[in-house]
């Protein structure tokens, strides 16, 4: 760990909320691969834009291919991507905006810990569960993972070889094989306009 820095001050939350009129939060999506995840975050995404809201999208796929990509799929690899999300995430919400984040996330724990660092910075935190069947993801399988993972082929794969740890109260709880990615959006939504945080 460095010893040899010192931590700047910015402007506060507080400052920033009222030059942007808009409130930060983390939408943290979490789900099993092919559960919807990312089209959801897409659509959620562009409809908090379309509205004139700050918002951006963190995909586990395309931080993989950047800040994340000396990582690999152990459980080693995988808590350190998701410390590394909580980290950037709790970044876009302290400048206002809306941070969306597409994960499996798998682990409890690691939600628990992103969801605590939120908190004592004084930010809003909202776990939305994407759920599906597992059978249902398996037909949807976009990208041929669970063939390969029941084949042997990816070891440690989330919901046949690897844990998925689902929420036990997620503020938000989305069944995308009863839901339309439009529904699935708009409830999410709905969900920050009630609870005012946008």
């Amino acid at each position: 760990m460095a010893t040899n820095i010192t931590w700047h001050p910015n402007l506060s939350y507080e400052e920033r909320k009222t030059l942007r009129k808009q409130h930060g939060c983390t939408v943290w999506l979490t789900g099993l691969s092919a559960s919807g995840k990312s089209t959801v975050a897409c659509a959620l995404e562009q409809l908090l834009l379309q509205k004139g809201l700050a918002a951006y999208r963190l995909d586990g796929d395309n931080i993989r291919f950047g800040l994340n990509k000396d990582l690999g799929f152990s459980e080693a690899d995988r808590n350190e991507n998701i410390r590394r999300i909580s980290e950037v995430s709790k970044l876009f919400a302290d400048s206002c905006t809306v941070s969306i984040t597409s994960f499996i996330s798998p682990y409890r724990a690691d939600r628990d810990k992103a969801r605590e660092l939120h908190k004592e910075a004084g930010l809003k935190f909202i776990e939305v569960f994407v759920d599906v069947p597992i059978e249902v993801a398996e037909q949807r399988d976009p990208k041929g993972l669970y063939k390969k993972a029941r084949e042997g082929i990816i070891k440690e794969f989330t919901g046949i070889s690897a844990p998925y740890e689902a929420p036990e109260a997620p503020e938000v709880h989305l069944r995308t094989d009863l839901k339309s990615v439009e529904e699935c959006a708009n409830i999410i939504y709905e969900y920050l306009v009630r609870e005012k945080v946008i």
